[in-house]
């Protein structure tokens, strides 16, 4: 079992904040720093200083980072046209030494695509994009040296693209998510390398890895090939007020938490860790951080809980 940091910085976060949590997450030995891609806070928080980009932040955490993995949940296939963002991602990839984890999504939060001046498609048109961003980079990634790389679709058109640069990895890491019932599924026994739930309950897990596991076994892939996931959000404590006042500091119950994250001392998240490998075979949990000024939070998991798991 994996422990990652998966952070919000549309909610409030610099650059420097997130450097903060990156090398403590790395000196603790977490597998993972992760952020999300959004440009626009969600709930009553400020969110000041504003947005950040993602592939911006880990150019920079790229090189003022050593080892441990970066990467997105989700990137936002409505922020970017797939050509440009193949190049960057490869890039990134290059400048951390083959450190990147490649999450894509369609994008689902229309109220910072009107802010920004971002076409926001229905949901069908954005699963088309989708779909056609994930072939064209893909693809891109694959064409070998000297090669070229072409595509014809309904929303991209490449032609004789030299499909340059390349990422230091021979495969970039491609997560898929979500509870869509039919094309994720499909689009994850495609292309994913790892596929993750994203704050939702055991029942609906096992039924999301299922229909995974189900569209792998119809194209003829061994799903183990799928690394499986869950984010859930973290408030861990020594004792039962730390517990407390971190909850507080997030704007959520304690009791709720319990119940739809991992929430407690570190005996209890192991048990709570421990159900959902149990009911799903999940291999890669991330705790989603929200109080970034919270160090003690991050280093206290690492050295009480992960040594259990």
């Amino acid at each position: 079992m994996e422990l990652r940091i998966f952070t919000e910085p549309q909610q409030g976060a610099s650059y420097d904040d997130l450097l903060r949590v990156a090398r403590t997450a790395e000196d603790a030995g977490y597998g993972a720093f992760f952020r999300s891609d959004h440009y626009l806070k969600m709930g009553s928080v400020d969110g000041l200083p504003g947005p950040t980009d993602p592939w911006i932040t880990f150019a920079g955490l790229a090189r003022d980072t050593t080892t441990i993995r970066l990467g997105t949940l989700m990137t936002a296939a409505t922020f970017r046209y797939p050509g440009p963002l193949a190049i960057s991602v490869a890039q990134v990839d290059q400048m951390s030494g083959g450190r990147v984890e490649f999450g894509i999504g369609a994008g689902w939060y229309e109220a910072e695509h009107t802010a920004y001046g971002i076409p926001f498609p229905t949901l069908g048109a954005r699963f088309e994009r989708y779909e056609e961003q994930l072939a064209i980079i893909t693809g891109l990634w694959e064409t070998p040296v000297g090669g070229t790389f072409s595509f014809e679709g309904k929303h991209y058109s490449l032609t004789d693209s030299p499909a340059l640069p390349k990422p230091a990895q021979d495969r970039v890491p491609v997560l898929i998510g979500g509870m869509g019932a039919r094309r994720t599924p499909a689009l994850a026994a495609t292309y994913a390398t790892e596929f993750n739930l994203p704050f939702v309950g055991l029942d609906a897990a096992v039924e999301q890895y299922a229909r995974v596991d189900a569209a792998c076994a119809e194209m003829g892939r061994d799903p183990r090939e799928i690394t499986r996931s869950v984010a859930l959000v973290a408030c861990v404590g020594r004792t039962d007020a730390d517990v407390a006042r971190r909850a507080a500091v997030i704007g959520r119950e304690v009791d709720e938490l319990k119940q739809n994250g991992l929430c407690g001392s570190p005996a209890e998240i192991v048990d709570r860790i421990g159900a959902w490998r149990d009911a799903t075979g999940v291999q890669r949990v991330y705790l989603q951080i929200l109080d970034l000024a919270d160090l003690d939070h991050i280093t206290e998991i690492a050295s009480d809980v992960a040594p259990q798991l």
